[in-house]
């Protein structure tokens, strides 16, 4: 009896060592598999990534008689090849005030670059330079990320060129006002690590696509930093390349994507499951004068639906400034419409 109990204890024994090793084998698998993946999309996009060197004017002195700074200053950021002529994408206020500019490839090649145009609301800046077989990055839709799913950071921080970070896509959405006090909305929050020189360098997806443009980072915290998103980069960088900057129309509100409730959805037979959350309402502005609040959701524009700020954007081009249109919004649960005449943003 005391042999039978003997040799059951000792199947139960073996039988649990190895259910844990088959464990230990399974979970170094799946982490095989993530540092692979990162391996490969760090391979596959490094050579498209560039280290921004700016040299630019000083400030001038704000009183008469104080003394200017030195003959100029410098700084840097990254960036990344959009297409194979040439055009490097970054953040505007990598190269805002930029006299000279020299494009960093991962071999060494150094090359002068020209801005192109810039468009602070979005943050996003283009760079145009003459080199020889460029490798472009291509855009993911970012309308598709999912919070929770692989996020990889290609940069240079301080200066250490080509660094790689990974993590998740931690929250969509976001609203970020940048040091010049502008508002970019529809911003990706990520915790892939960045730091100061990462600005203007690419997010990418476990393909190497891009997913979103690095921008900024909480500098007290760790793990919240942010990119703006690639649909929104991605309007951007064709509208500089067609006409060399961004003129809009303008309605006056900070929003931001959210989803919307199922119940509100079938109750007003929305096309839509997410519309704009408005944060807030500039005075005098256009919106404001149509009697947009805080906290209205918008749902569609001139009769057209809205899935989110991208929408609202892409409608809020220079020809609509002087043409009054309905604006429809859920307040309080109730659909109204609001009449608002946009105007050009200076």
């Amino acid at each position: 009896m005391v042999s039978t109990m003997t040799g059951t204890v000792t199947g139960i024994s073996a039988n649990g060592s190895a259910r844990a090793a088959r464990l230990e084998n399974s979970d170094l698998e799946l982490l095989d598999s993530y540092s692979q993946t990162v391996t490969a999309v760090a391979e596959q996009v490094s050579a498209s990534v560039v280290k921004i060197d700016v040299q630019a004017a000083p400030a001038r002195p704000t009183q008469p008689g104080a003394r200017s700074g030195p003959a100029e200053t410098s700084g840097s950021g990254s960036g990344f090849v959009v297409t194979p002529d040439g055009y490097v994408l970054t953040n505007s206020h990598v190269v805002s005030g930029a006299q000279r500019i020299h494009v960093i490839f991962q071999d060494g090649q150094r090359v002068p670059g020209q801005v192109v145009g810039d468009d602070p609301d979005t943050d996003i800046a283009l760079v145009r330079i003459d080199a020889p077989h460029l490798v472009a990055l291509a855009f993911a839709n970012s309308s598709t990320l999912r919070v929770g799913q692989l996020a990889i950071a290609v940069g240079n921080p301080y200066g250490f060129d080509c660094t790689v970070t990974a993590g998740v896509v931690s929250a969509l959405g976001r609203s970020l006002r940048t040091k010049t006090g502008r508002l970019v909305d529809d911003v990706i929050q990520t915790d892939a690590a960045l730091n100061p020189g990462n600005s203007g360098g690419p997010l990418v997806d476990s393909r190497g696509q891009v997913i979103g443009v690095n921008t900024a980072m909480i500098m007290p915290a760790q793990g919240i930093c942010f990119a703006i998103a690639a649909n929104t980069a991605s309007f951007v960088m064709s509208k500089l390349i067609r006409e060399g900057r961004i003129r809009r129309s303008y309605l006056g509100v900070a929003g931001q994507t959210v989803p919307l409730h199922r119940r509100v959805v079938r109750f007003h037979g929305l096309p839509t499951e997410s519309g704009v959350f408005v944060v807030s309402v500039e005075a005098d502005s256009p919106a404001a004068r149509a009697g947009a609040l805080a906290g209205d959701l918008i749902v569609a524009y001139d009769g057209k639906p809205l899935a989110g700020i991208d929408d609202l954007h892409r409608m809020l081009t220079e020809d609509r400034a002087g043409v009054g249109a309905p604006m429809t919004i859920i307040r309080n649960l109730e659909k109204q419409t609001l009449q608002v005449e946009p105007t050009l943003r200076k």
